[in-house]
């Protein structure tokens, strides 16, 4: 792997890799914006209805757990980040709505192999758990 040169984090020519451990790689910067649980639901979620929108309120209904305030700091960090689009309609009370973009929906497919990947390996994580647990403290 190619790796970065501390403190040149522009210096980077195209198609060379990123050194993981550098603040400035990007796939650390990446893993930082879509590495929560919530995000990866929502793009789920927005994802089943693409290429139509979801109003606030049925996203909400979708993923069981999250809390209007994560719900909201969530979507606002992909609108942010070009990977969802926001559509205020002007009623009272104002109608939001939220799909993916072209960049979310390119998004999909990797999040779809990390949850095949958990799917596959999470019980094995579980075991290991279940024995470290059991396991007398060194």
């Amino acid at each position: 792997m190619t790796t970065s040169r501390p403190g040149e984090p522009g210096r980077r020519r195209p198609g060379e890799r990123g050194d993981l451990l550098d603040p400035c790689c990007p796939t650390r910067q990446l893993l930082d914006r879509i590495g929560t649980k919530w995000t990866s639901m929502v793009v789920k979620v927005l994802a089943e209805e693409a290429p139509d929108e979801l109003r606030f309120a049925e996203l909400r209904r979708r993923i069981p757990g999250i809390s209007q305030k994560m719900l909201s700091v969530t979507l606002q960090s992909l609108v942010r980040d070009g990977l969802a689009a926001r559509r205020v309609e002007p009623t009272v009370p104002p109608a939001v709505h939220y799909r993916l973009t072209e960049l979310g929906l390119s998004l999909v497919r990797p999040l779809s192999a990390l949850r095949v990947w958990a799917e596959t390996h999470m019980a094995e994580i579980d075991r290991s758990n279940q024995l470290a647990d059991e396991s007398p403290p060194n």
